[in-house]
């Protein structure tokens, strides 16, 4: 090819007087008679793009219509434009299609013969430089040629000419692929298909300080997510029908399921109503439709990222008991919000790369099956065909490994029609390789596509899908349970891959070890806080459910949003045990022996706090004696309650009290609070002076007291005087009686003489 690049200028005059409509004739390709002006020789003047192929896959007696555009990327006009289609040989193996997909420029041998039907060829306006025009061709596939069952290269390419040479050639070529099956299959391929429901986090720790517990989410992206046009929309609208295994994150269940009521949408002016709850509704019922009788595969609630799990926070304690507690709640959620039985024995560590420590930690809390790829469970170069995806590697755990081609094809910018038709005829062309490479062996394939497809990925997926299950004879859908319990092939890979053959990329983009140091930290506190809660689960499930999507694979790449949704759930559930604490209490001054001392419990939470006990510690021991030093706390939500502590001072002087909050396990609660007690003791001399007058007063009050008996009643002034009293008042003898002092309680007779 290089030395016809080298040599057509050359014989450009000898050729320019020929006529510039006149194609050159072909010839067989590899009969030795490929001309120069088919040559590659300017075959990258012009783009060339198919943006439609269809049908899919079609038969007989369909007329294939394949649709696109040219392009002239090149500074001179170009001139005597012709599209015409060619086909090339079969493609009896996977790796011959993709090299078809990669090569660049045009070579007789390779890329075929024009197909000789008026209707594959179509003649062009002359092009200027950067001018587009689109084409259309309708060819009746009884005019390809085909023969015998397998993929076929279709080329669509330009001729014409150019300013600098005079002569017809290939200006540009773009190749697609055809599968055709000439005969039914006497044995089909068993396809699985992957659907994943996954996103990023939504919901957050927060909760409104309401009795409805109203739940906050981070932002309202979830919404645009379900709404029409929306990724998650698009993924249950376009997967309803199809014969797919859905794969869900319980997460992204909980978090709709939670827009369907009233909720709250943090913004940097403070929490605003949510207004999703019709879309949360309509997705939910939506999903119920669409997953009804198809099989479900629940991942782990949060969808942890196993594989940083294994490589950096293994060795923090505690860190594993969040992928034991994200599977248990993964069924429950499932099973409640979709009405389903999920099945939750699969894990699924990103890009299905795995190494001995990722399987272990993807299989610590039961899963027995771990969906890896076929570029990490690499095959033998040797083996002929493409095995079977399941095989056990050893402990009771099966792979199921994904086809790796497959799997990654609809990768890319998928609202390019070019792009969407590349991916649909290389996917249903490798399924139909797959089959013909031993097509008395049935064989099981597994594609995993990427965890979060886009809204034109998942329709491209779709059309895929459809297309493969209704004119696919060669191949049947089955569900991912079947195929992980095929009998796998003698000579497939077993071993897994040590940890250096981990890719550098995905290693680059797993969470931190700090981030599992910091989920045990918030871990702990909300251990300790839980117990001091008479509705515990007011605060542990929404926090539990943080911490979990905290491990989340989404946070892949994105370290920085990771960090920050960390620590708003760390410092929210510090902010809540920092509501339950001591009121501060100003120096006091303690006058006596002995006296009462009251702490003060303040609980600003709206639920009641019974798990906590009050220790009221003196400095010196000789200061001041604390009676009961330990007190239990009970204290009604929004209420304060004061606890008070009875205490004796053994000598004057200033003291220092420490209060401090632990819990029923005598883990220290909150900060302590330590205040100045200053005791003063009152001397004897005062006291006995003190005394002597309270003795006094007590007397003389006895004194008056029997004063007043012995006198008896007073008289009524307004009484009628009786006979003998005229001028009582006045007789001395009357008033010494009344005056007897305190040696007699009774009144003197006739002639007795009274003693003063």
């Amino acid at each position: 090819m290089a030395t016809a690049v080298m040599l057509s200028p050359l014989l450009a005059s000898a050729l320019h007087a020929a006529p510039a409509s006149a194609a050159p004739a072909p010839s067989a390709p590899g009969a030795g008679s490929t001309t120069l002006a088919e040559a590659d020789t300017g075959a990258e003047a012009a783009e060339v793009s198919i943006t439609k192929v269809g049908p899919v896959i079609p038969d007989e007696e369909d007329t294939l219509t394949i649709s696109g555009s040219v392009t002239n990327r090149s500074r001179d006009p170009l001139t005597d434009l012709e599209v015409n289609l060619r086909t090339g040989p079969v493609l009896t193996t996977r790796s011959s299609i993709e090299r078809a997909a990669d090569r660049k420029g045009f070579a007789y041998d390779q890329d075929g013969r024009e197909v000789t039907d008026d209707a594959a060829t179509l003649p062009m306006e002359d092009l200027p430089s950067g001018g587009t025009r689109a084409f259309t061709l309708d060819v009746p596939v009884e005019e390809l040629g085909f023969d015998e069952s397998g993929t076929y290269q279709l080329g669509v390419a330009l001729s014409g000419h150019t300013r600098s040479v005079g002569y017809e050639q290939v200006l540009g070529i773009e190749r697609t692929f055809l599968p055709w099956q000439a005969d039914p299959a006497s044995t089909r391929t068993d396809v699985t298909f992957l659907w994943p429901l996954v996103s990023t986090p939504h919901l957050t720790a927060r909760t409104a300080s309401d009795e409805q517990q109203t739940p906050v989410f981070r932002d309202e992206d979830l919404l645009d997510e379900i709404s029409p046009g929306g990724r998650l929309y698009e993924l249950v609208r376009q997967g309803a029908d199809l014969p797919v295994t859905w794969v869900v994150d319980p997460d992204l269940l909980a978090s709709v399921d939670a827009m369907r009521q009233t909720y709250q949408v943090e913004t940097p002016d403070g929490p605003v109503a949510g207004r999703g709850q019709d879309a949360a509704n309509r997705w939910l019922n939506d999903l119920q439709e669409a997953t009804a009788d198809r099989e479900v595969v629940a991942l782990p609630f949060g969808d942890p990222d196993v594989a940083s799990l294994a490589h950096r926070g293994r060795d923090v304690s505690g860190s594993l008991g969040h992928l034991q507690t994200a599977t248990e709640a993964a069924e429950v959620t499932t099973e409640t919000i979709l009405n389903t039985t999920p099945d939750t024995d699969f894990a699924w560590p990103v890009e299905g790369a795995v190494d001995g420590s990722v399987v272990a930690v993807a299989t610590s809390a039961g899963a027995r099956n771990v969906i890896t790829r076929s570029d990490s469970l690499r095959e033998d170069r040797s083996l002929p065909y493409t095995p079977n995806a399941a095989r056990p590697i050893g402990g009771g755990i099966t792979a199921v490994s994904a086809d790796a081609t497959l799997s990654t094809v609809f990768r890319g910018d998928m609202t390019r029609a070019d792009n969407t038709t590349d991916a649909v005829q290389r996917f249903v062309s490798h399924t139909l390789s797959i089959t013909e490479e031993n097509p008395t062996k049935r064989r099981s394939i597994l594609v995993a596509p990427d965890r979060m497809p886009t809204a034109s990925q998942a329709g491209v997926m779709a059309t895929t899908v459809e297309a493969l299950a209704e004119h696919g004879g060669w191949a049947r859908f089955v569900d991912l349970a079947e195929t992980a319990k095929a009998e796998p092939d003698a000579r497939a890979n077993r071993k897994v891959p040590g940890g250096k053959a981990y890719p550098e990329r995905l290693r680059k983009e797993e969470l931190p070890t700090e981030a599992f140091e910091s989920m045990r930290a918030t871990q702990t506190t909300l251990k300790d806080f839980a117990v001091i809660l008479s509705q515990e689960d007011r605060v542990v499930t929404p926090f539990g459910g943080a911490i979990r999507r905290e491990m989340s694979t989404a946070w892949r790449g994105r370290g920085g949003e990771a960090r920050a949704y960390r620590e708003s759930v760390h410092d929210y559930l510090m902010g809540l045990t920092e509501q339950v604490q001591l009121v501060p209490k100003s120096p006091m001054t303690l006058s006596g022996r002995s006296a009462t001392i009251p702490v003060t419990v303040q609980n600003n939470l709206v639920q009641e706090v019974d798990g906590l006990k009050l220790r009221l510690t003196s400095g010196r021991r000789i200061g001041l004696e604390i009676d009961d030093e330990v007190k239990p706390v009970v204290v009604e939500g929004g209420h304060s309650q004061s606890i008070t502590f009875d205490t004796s001072a053994k000598a004057n002087g200033r003291t220092f009290l420490t209060a401090q909050l632990y819990t029923e396990d005598d883990k220290p609660y909150g900060e302590p609070m330590t205040f100045q007690v200053d005791v003063t003791e009152i001397t004897s001399t005062v006291l006995l002076v003190i005394a002597g007058g309270v003795l006094l007063v007590v007397l003389a009050g006895v004194r008056m007291y029997t004063q007043r008996k012995r006198r008896g009643p007073r008289p009524d002034p307004d009484a009628p005087l009786a006979p003998g009293e005229d001028g009582a008042e006045d007789d001395p003898g009357a008033a010494a009686t009344e005056d007897t002092g305190p040696e007699s309680t009774e009144s003197p007779g006739p002639g007795e003489k009274v003693e003063r």
